[in-house]
């Protein structure tokens, strides 16, 4: 009996050592991460820092000391396709503005804050608006790499959330030439087409 009961108090004891050596290690474990992590930070480079400024002042500095070049906004399709838009208009007399690499965030309200999170960073290549600045139509161009990846969902999306609003959606290629365009958009604006 005394077997036993020696037995169940050593029992025990090693289950009060290993317990508190496990809130010991996690008690400990953040900071000796910390204290690495930091060690690490220091021999990093500075270029290499993450830094959110949420101040404009420090966004100032920060832009001062780096460098920028011009991004193209269109490919050469793209380009082509909002030329061919801005003329389209004028022929069709229609008062109105043609705009590159909007967002839909600029463009779509809802009042469901997960539907408007899932546009608010997509763009459409190319907006039609209203003299008094209000979206006609988005047209896409699906150039010859368009359909890679998550291509065909992010479109599906945008053309969701446009169609939902009442703003026309237009797709092009660049087997679509200046008359398709303009005969789409004629259809998607309800204009009738200027005769030559």
């Amino acid at each position: 009996m005394p077997d036993t009961t020696t037995a169940s108090i050593a029992l025990i004891a090693f289950a009060v050592i290993m317990g508190a050596w496990e809130v010991f290690r996690r008690w400990r474990a953040p900071r000796t991460w910390k204290r690495r992590n930091r060690r690490r930070a220091e021999h990093r480079a500075p270029a290499l820092r993450v830094v959110k400024p949420t101040v404009a002042s420090a966004q100032l500095d920060i832009v001062m000391t780096a460098t920028f070049a011009p991004r193209r906004i269109m490919s050469r399709g793209e380009a082509a396709v909002f030329y061919a838009a801005e003329r389209a208009l004028k022929r069709l007399d229609v008062k109105g503005r043609v705009m590159a690499q909007v967002s839909l965030g600029e463009i779509l309200s809802s009042p469901d804050e997960a539907a408007y999170r899932a546009v608010n960073s997509k763009r459409v290549d190319i907006l039609l608006i209203s003299n008094s600045g209000l979206p006609l139509a988005a047209i896409e161009y699906q150039g010859e790499g368009h359909y890679q990846g998550t291509a065909h969902a992010r479109d599906a999306v945008k053309r969701a959330a446009l169609q939902r609003a009442g703003i026309a959606y237009i797709e092009t290629t660049p087997r679509h030439d200046a008359d398709d365009l303009e005969r789409d958009i004629a259809r998607a604006l309800g204009v009738t087409p200027q005769m030559a």
